[in-house]
């Protein structure tokens, strides 16, 4: 299990190699684990998910 350091980390690098669309493939990566069986990871990539959208604020109308 990932620290909540090393989920902010892994976050941060990936929104400045890929911008927000690093949301999207975090979650597409967590599928892929949840459809391979391994929960822990997919646990890991959701959290990564929500870091980067918590990076991002709240949506603006």
């Amino acid at each position: 299990m990932m620290s909540e350091t090393q989920i902010h980390v892994i976050a941060r690098q990936m929104v400045e190699r890929h911008g927000f669309e690093a949301i999207a493939q975090a979650a597409q990566i967590a599928q892929d684990c949840e459809r391979k069986g391994d929960a822990e990871d997919a646990r890991e990539w959701r959290h990564i998910e929500d870091a980067m959208k918590m990076m991002r604020g709240p949506h603006q109308s």
